[in-house]
């Protein structure tokens, strides 16, 4: 009998930025994936401080992603046994999840003000073990 798993505590810090709108700014508006859950809340753009309030269907898109990088957190301990397969010529190559996710960037591209944007996630875990 397998024991079962214990549930870990690691708190995984989400973080999302995308390019300012306004032109000619070229700033980098920054938040934290969780704060989207706050009924308020609003993205600042720190160098021209334009303010970017997300509607319900954006909001509930970046509350999903929260869910996403959740599960994937509450998964580590099997990530390790995890690969994504590449068919190269004379077979194939196995790429381990967790590397995946430690060295690729990772984007939602989603729909801000009649705009397709492209949203970078950042993962911050709690511990420096974390998809290592």
């Amino acid at each position: 009998m397998v024991a079962a798993r214990k549930k870990s505590a690691k708190r995984i810090e989400a973080l999302m930025d995308f390019h300012c709108l306004e032109e000619p700014c070229g700033g980098v508006v920054k938040f934290s994936l969780a704060e989207v859950t706050s009924k308020d809340f609003q993205a600042v753009c720190p160098k021209c401080h334009q303010t970017y309030e997300l509607n319900a269907e954006l909001t509930d898109k970046l509350k999903r992603m929260l869910s996403l990088v959740q599960a994937i957190g509450d998964a580590e301990d099997i990530l390790g046994s995890c690969n994504v397969a590449v068919n190269v010529a004379g077979g194939s190559v196995k790429i381990p999840y967790a590397l995946l996710l430690t060295r690729l960037n990772t984007m939602i591209t989603l729909n801000l003000g009649g705009r397709d944007v492209d949203f970078h996630l950042w993962i911050k875990p709690s511990s420096s073990s974390t998809f290592n």
